[in-house]
């Protein structure tokens, strides 16, 4: 049994938490997209921990979490994780796919100085590297982890190819210091000794596990509206966020995948540019972002400030949509619980008409939103462990939620720890 946990919109909206309570009853976690560039927070016994590539099932003993191929894979970042892992007392099974590609450190540097050199028509990137990276895998000039364990004089002979391109761009087009074959080849040299204890065939491990029925679950980062195909293009990231390209990024069929758990916050919040339609500003962003999360809505990568708005059920439709839910998870439904009146956006106004469709980007940015003000319940709701015991108002906004995204909400999360979750029936 395959399930997929994903995004509905633009990333942050508890895809951690939900992956961390569901790995409790599977077999292999597998991430399967996306780098270092966006951080799923997660509270349990252990602590409080932002994962930023390990899958999000790491603090059980029973389960193998997965690096899958589709994955920008950091070195660097693995290690830390690691340690910081272990430092805390979790061990956790660990296997990094030998097809996954290698952040190197010009991808980080490029992903900087194109943001410098943008200044304000920049794309808000958490300069992790991941366009740059993504970049050279398409372009075919990327690192499989693979080649670090074979032909070391083949190794450097593409390392060389590969500078002739990058240090051009380095010296014409941002005026910096070219990079030497040896710094390059000592760098992936330090990263095989680093990894070697990790790498394995992830594709047959997997392949091995479906055949024996095992449970998997795909964990995916940010969410449908970063997609690059499918998102607020061009402010999106540089992979594919949506459900189906679990099955590439984790090497399986796509028709094993049989649930597709879309997680949707009780309000909107997004890091970096891009559209945004319900966005809210000044003082009530503020009030909602320190309200909102365990200890408020601030990037776990970045550490910045999240931009703030009410509920955009057109985008939450669309990002449903998109990633073929199943079924909702319904996140941080207790930070709302200070106020009196909620407003929700069901429908945008586009150049003098009502749409209730997800438009493509040149179209959203005319977008006004068109807002229902639904009344607040204005109590704590995080101690509720069955949901009819929720206030009227409270269930009256998950339901109407539910009746116009157009799927059964399986889940409320109340809470940041793991018993902070109400399965409705």
């Amino acid at each position: 049994m395959v399930k997929a946990i994903v995004g509905a919109n633009w990333g942050d909206e508890g895809k951690g938490k939900i992956t961390d309570c569901l790995a409790r009853e599977s077999d292999i976690v597998i991430r399967f997209q996306g780098g270092s560039n966006a951080g799923h927070t997660i509270i349990n016994n252990y602590g409080k921990f932002a994962l930023h590539q390990l899958p999000s099932g790491v603090f059980y003993d029973h389960t193998t979490n997965i690096i899958g191929n589709g994955v920008a894979f950091s070195v660097d970042n693995f290690v830390k994780e690691m340690a910081h892992l272990k430092a805390n007392g979790v061990n956790p099974k660990v296997l990094v796919s030998d097809r996954a590609q290698i952040v190197m450190p010009y991808h980080i540097a490029f992903d900087c100085y194109e943001e410098e050199r943008l200044s304000s028509k920049s794309f808000g990137s958490t300069k992790s590297g991941i366009a740059p990276f993504y970049s050279d895998k398409f372009a075919k000039i990327g690192f499989q982890i693979n080649e670090l364990f074979d032909d070391e004089e083949g190794l450097r002979e593409k390392i060389e190819g590969i500078l002739k391109v990058k240090n051009s761009t380095l010296v014409n087009l941002y005026n910096k210091e070219p990079i030497s074959v040896n710094e390059i080849f000592n760098k992936l040299m330090e990263y095989k000794a680093a990894v070697e204890p990790y790498v394995g065939d992830a594709f047959r491990f997997v392949h091995d596990a479906l055949k024996e029925g095992k449970t998997i679950l795909l964990e995916g980062q940010l969410g449908s509206l970063k997609d690059t195909d499918f998102g607020i293009y061009p402010m999106v990231t540089s992979s594919n966020t949506i459900a189906g390209y679990g099955a590439v990024g984790a090497g399986i069929p796509p028709y094993e995948i049989k649930d597709i758990i879309t997680v949707v916050k009780a309000y909107s919040s997004a890091v970096g540019a891009g559209e945004f339609v319900s966005e809210i500003f000044g003082e009530e962003a503020v009030l909602m972002r320190n309200h909102g999360g365990d200890g408020g809505e601030y990037g776990a990568t970045t550490g910045r400030p999240r931009r703030m708005g009410w509920l955009d059920l057109v985008a939450t439709r669309f990002g449903c949509e998109v990633q073929g839910a199943t079924e909702v998870a319904f996140t941080v439904l207790d930070a709302l619980g200070y106020l009196d009146e909620i407003p929700v956006c069901v429908a945008y106004e586009l150049d003098g008409k009502q749409i209730d469709y997800f438009p493509p980007t040149t179209q959203l940015k005319r977008c006004k939103p068109v807002l229902k003000v639904m009344k607040g319940w204005r109590c704590d709701i995080s101690g509720i462990t069955e949901y009819d015991k929720l206030p009227k108002e409270c269930r009256d906004y998950v339901e109407f939620a539910e009746q116009q995204i157009g799927v059964p909400i399986t889940m409320v999360s109340n809470g940041p720890k793991r018993e902070n979750l109400i399965h409705r029936k």
